[in-house]
């Protein structure tokens, strides 16, 4: 990320509280970023004016350059939600999680790795994932066992469960997008709008093309005949819906009263 000009950053207790917290986290989504990074202003120079986001982040970009560490933004796969999160340039996430798990844990998640990008829908089975645990490297590990560190890449969002099937997190797709265009150059997809890697989309039946379901909304947000961007033929697919922050906001304030009142209710 780039600012308007090319500047040394300078970071003070605000931005390296927020780096710290943001760390914490692993990812955010952008309502929350904007949240944490009031708190930090209010714990640490409450008289300030809170600078835009952006230039913000780019600031303390500046600043983690050297170090090879960058905070990526990028959005949801699913439905476009804007995130952050703390990329390590210098090394491929796999051996970044190494702190947090063991070789073993680590070789299933690059099992599980191998079968979301080799897959036409971007979701691997639990079933399938689980078969492989016979395969791994280091210490022996059961089913069972399997099932609780697969909960553990989930809790530590580096992948997003769904009706047993999982999927990459946004934070997974963030981290490792050059070690999987690297590491699978045959079986990468990417959006044709985009150019982004492309794990779960919508793909032309015709000549084959793919796109993200956000990219898939705003591209075909006015277009009531959809039609392939690449090809002009039929676009058979559903469209999803453009994300909307401020919609989303009120249906957040709306489920927090309701929850509150039900709560003095009680």
């Amino acid at each position: 990320m780039q600012g308007s000009g090319k500047r040394m950053g300078f970071m003070t207790d605000v931005h390296r509280r927020f780096l710290q917290l943001l760390m914490t986290h692993g990812v955010l989504e952008e309502w929350d970023v904007r949240r944490l990074q009031k708190h930090c202003y209010r714990v640490h120079d409450s008289s300030a004016t809170v600078e835009k986001l952006e230039d913000f982040i780019n600031n303390i970009n500046s600043v983690l350059e050297s170090l090879y560490i960058e905070i990526k933004k990028g959005v949801t796969e699913d439905d476009g939600r804007p995130i952050y999160a703390l990329v390590n340039l210098a090394t491929t996430s796999i051996s970044k999680m190494a702190t947090d798990f063991a070789e073993n844990e680590l070789d299933l998640f690059r099992k599980a790795l191998e079968l979301i990008i080799d897959s036409e829908t971007g979701f691997a089975s639990s079933t399938n994932i689980l078969n492989l645990v016979d395969q791994l490297k280091g210490k022996k590990m059961r089913k069972k066992e399997a099932e609780h560190v697969l909960q553990k890449f989930v809790q530590s969002k580096w992948l997003i469960e769904k009706e047993g099937e999982f999927t990459l997190h946004g934070r997974a797709i963030l981290e490792m997008e050059q070690y999987i265009r690297e590491t699978y150059p045959d079986a990468v997809k990417v959006c044709d709008i985009c150019h982004g890697l492309l794990i779960q989309g919508q793909s032309c039946e015709t000549c084959g093309i793919r796109m993200h379901l956000p990219c898939v909304a705003k591209y075909f947000q006015s277009i009531s005949e959809p039609h392939c961007p690449h090809c002009n033929d039929y676009w058979p697919h559903e469209i999803p819906e453009v994300f909307n922050p401020e919609k989303e906001r009120e249906a957040g304030v709306s489920k927090s009263n309701k929850k509150s009142l039900r709560s003095r209710q009680h």
